[in-house]
């Protein structure tokens, strides 16, 4: 039986980098709202995301 190709943090993964994609097009507005705030938000999500694809086996 074959093994999936990825797995479930790879595609964790992607879906959290798919949200810091929408934070990062959006982030004039959230600035405005959080300040410093939105870009550790977006620097936080793309760790994360690089992290989860980069851990999964």
């Amino acid at each position: 039986m074959e093994e999936p190709k990825h797995g479930t943090r790879f595609w964790a993964g992607n879906i959290v980098l798919v949200i810091a994609l929408v934070v990062m097009l959006l982030m004039g507005t959230l600035s405005q709202y959080l300040g410093v705030g939105a870009m550790l938000l977006w620097m936080g999500l793309a760790a994360l995301g690089f992290y989860l694809i980069y851990t999964d086996k």
